[in-house]
């Protein structure tokens, strides 16, 4: 049986993991499909077993059916685990159970590309969203950023096919937040960008299902409706 509690260490690429009984480190074979054999993060108990020394960080809950196990993430305080299992080995062996490969799954950053869209009088673009957790909120235009998409291309994308308008991009850095809101721990990072458009409202194409209203909002009143953290932060910075 898994244990219900159980930790997972990370340095550079490598973790942690063992047995069913305990033992380790244990290493990954991609492509392996025999799951006889058993690989799992250590317990507490398992890591002490082991004499290695680690801080913690953070915890998060990972479900199957009708049991939650927790997962403490922690930082070894040792030198690079040359031994141990390369975390991108994870997800292609078959003898790693389930709540390790959900684990190394979101821990991976979810980027998001946004933009805000500012005209000759200061005021900035909102979109009122009809899908998704802030589904009747107002935000700034941009998504999830496609593989290998660089974040500046991402937001000019996303607000083409949601506003159906092509946005020049001003030469300033993007304002750059992370965040972990759940106790799922999936991690964001948002890249948000500043933007020129001087049309009027009845220029833009609404993306059917997408995208309910648009509205341009004075910087005030654009950052009290702002529903997501990241829009918040990034449109806070231009108040400075």
């Amino acid at each position: 049986m898994h244990p219900r509690t159980v930790v997972y260490l990370e340095h550079d690429g490598k973790l942690l993991l063992v047995n069913e009984q305990g033992h380790g480190p244990q290493d990954c074979i991609m492509g392996r499909e025999d799951s006889t054999t058993s690989l799992r993060f250590p317990t507490i108990e398992e890591v002490e077993g082991l004499g290695i020394f680690w801080d913690e960080e953070r915890q998060t809950d990972v479900k199957f059916a009708s049991k939650t196990y927790t997962v403490v993430h922690g930082h070894p305080r040792i030198e690079w685990p040359e031994h141990w299992a390369w975390k991108d080995k994870v997800a292609s062996d078959n003898a790693v159970h389930p709540v390790a490969r959900e684990a190394v799954y979101r821990s991976l950053h979810r980027l998001v590309s946004k933009v805000m869209i500012r005209n000759t009088e200061g005021h900035i673009l909102m979109a009122k969203v009809e899908r998704g957790f802030f589904k009747g909120f107002w935000g700034l235009p941009g998504g999830y950023m496609n593989h290998s998409e660089e974040p500046a291309k991402g937001c000019i994308r996303e607000t083409q096919e949601e506003l159906g308008i092509t946005v020049e991009l001003e030469n300033r850095q993007p304002v750059i937040t992370q965040r972990s809101f759940f106790r799922d721990g999936v991690s964001f990072v948002s890249f948000t960008y500043c933007g020129i458009w001087n049309g009027t409202i009845d220029d833009l194409t609404l993306k059917k299902g997408e995208i309910a209203e648009a509205k341009w909002f004075a910087l005030e009143d654009a950052i009290d409706n702002a529903v997501s953290e990241f829009d918040k932060i990034a449109l806070e910075s231009l108040q400075d």
